[in-house]
């Protein structure tokens, strides 16, 4: 099922038919993906006096309660209103899905004991292009990802100029293979996400930052078409599917 998309003049075909998930689904196991130090998340049969919605008790349909929080537990989305007293929803900010998009892959450096995404690094892997979303996979790049359990672990981040970079280049949607943009424990500075949403100047309120991604070492780095998909809640954050469409040359 291929299709042609036109994107300023020039059009690109993409086979519809050949999606790239690149989304950590949430599961009701402990061995879930974690961060920020919270239980893992629960999937488990609604009880209400003798009902159990299971099947095998005796239900007729399976009736599951769904808890957990989609900044610590598998692919999510978020908008500004993740750092701002004012409510923003990330179902609101993203009214477009469709995005010209460069995944880059990034071997964090070390700076002062920490493992950084820095402004040369991502000079470097995106030259002169200008895309609408970037996407980083960092090396070493393991399946553990799928299942890691980063609290205390002091995970990647981008330092500061380097989200100023994507700024500066137009980058409105950035997706990361790590838990967040910013140091684990960081003291409230949030520096990426501030910079990377304008915070203290003209706010970007369509940006979107996309955390928990897992980019397969099968997709090769380059242009591609993301669809980023939401579920519909309004909240700073939802749970994501970006999926990732090749450009056939």
């Amino acid at each position: 099922m291929k299709t042609i998309i036109k994107h300023n003049t020039k059009n690109y075909t993409i086979d519809l038919s050949q999606p790239l998930d690149i989304s950590i689904p949430i599961t009701g196991k402990s061995t879930n993906v974690n961060a920020w130090y919270v239980d893992p998340p629960k999937i488990e049969p609604h009880t209400e006096g003798e009902f159990i919605g299971k099947v095998t008790e005796g239900a007729s349909t399976n009736f599951n309660d769904i808890s957990f929080n989609p900044h610590a537990h598998g692919t999510h989305t978020e908008c500004i209103g993740h750092i701002t007293e004012e409510f923003h929803s990330v179902n609101k900010s993203l009214s477009k899905f469709f995005f010209m998009t460069e995944v880059i892959t990034i071997a964090p450096e070390k700076i002062k004991g920490d493992f950084v995404i820095s402004k040369k690094q991502l000079q470097y892997a995106l030259g002169n292009k200008n895309r609408e979303a970037v996407v980083i996979r960092t090396i070493p790049n393991l399946r553990d990802k799928m299942t890691r359990q980063y609290a205390n672990t002091n995970p990647p981040y981008l330092l500061e100029s380097a989200a100023q970079l994507l700024v500066d280049k137009g980058v409105e949607h950035l997706l990361v293979d790590l838990p967040s943009v910013d140091k684990e424990k960081d003291d409230g500075a949030l520096l990426a996400h501030k910079t990377f949403w304008n915070y203290d100047g003209k706010r970007r309120l369509q940006a979107t930052i996309t955390e928990f991604v897992f980019v397969a070492n099968s997709i090769k780095d380059g242009k591609y078409f993301l669809n980023l998909q939401l579920a519909s809640f309004e909240n700073d954050a939802s749970p994501s599917r970006p999926v990732l469409y090749l450009i056939e040359e």
